[in-house]
């Protein structure tokens, strides 16, 4: 197993060796749940391709807020591998990928045992905290078109740094649910944003036509 990941370059080549001697690949495919919080318990996951939605639904009214979209680089789940309780968020894969499967208790040793590792969690760790905290504060402070417009924005910061776009082959409705809206909702902000000449847009592809123009709206919003 060859195990590279721009943010793990600065892992030392001993610590690298007991992570693909303790790791498995393993292959997930869209429409599976296989990140169940049984699963979680006992082992960490390192993604290296493909997308997978963690999200909260109320089972009565079947509605959806996707938590976090997660692609190459991503890890699940910190929660579990801090505090050893079960995590209960649900889980769909968007497109196929792979990830490196590693024994929970491995993953905390080397945290201890290998510093730099350690920093390289507890900042991923505290991005997701920084995510959770801005999610919250955009579904009450931000109308919907403003949440898509940042949505757009940190989707292209996050193509340069890791190379994945991750908006590409989603539906509107999957794309609703990450910034707690419906369909129709994004249909039309996007319909409109089209007509500013500030995107392109067909079947599941979002391209941007116009960096200045998306800029002047989030200057707004900011």
């Amino acid at each position: 197993m060859n195990f590279q990941l721009d943010s793990f370059n600065q892992i030392s080549e001993g610590l690298r060796h007991e992570i693909e001697s303790s790791g498995r690949l393993v292959k997930f495919h869209r429409n599976e749940s296989p990140f169940d919080y049984d699963e979680a318990l006992d082992h960490f996951f390192i993604f290296l391709s493909g997308k997978v939605k963690f999200f909260h639904m109320n089972l009565e009214s079947g509605k959806e807020q996707t938590v976090y979209l997660m692609g190459r680089g991503d890890m699940y789940d910190t929660v579990v591998l801090l505090d050893g309780k079960p995590h209960e968020l649900m889980n769909e894969v968007l497109e196929d990928g792979e990830a490196l499967r590693l024994p929970i208790g491995k993953v905390r040793e080397w945290m201890y045992k290998y510093p730099i590792f350690g920093e390289i969690v507890l900042k991923y760790v505290a991005a997701q905290v920084r995510h959770v905290e801005e999610l919250a504060a955009d579904l009450t402070l931000l109308d919907t078109r403003e949440r898509l417009i940042k949505l757009i924005v940190q989707n292209l910061e996050r193509s340069k740094l890791k190379g994945q776009n991750m908006l590409e082959g989603l539906s509107h409705a999957e794309i609703a649910k990450l910034i707690g809206t419906v369909r129709h909702v994004v249909d039309r902000h996007i319909k409109q944003l089209k007509q500013e000449g500030i995107l392109e847009a067909g079947r599941r592809k979002i391209a941007l036509k116009s960096m200045e123009k998306l800029q002047e709206q989030l200057d707004r919003i900011l």
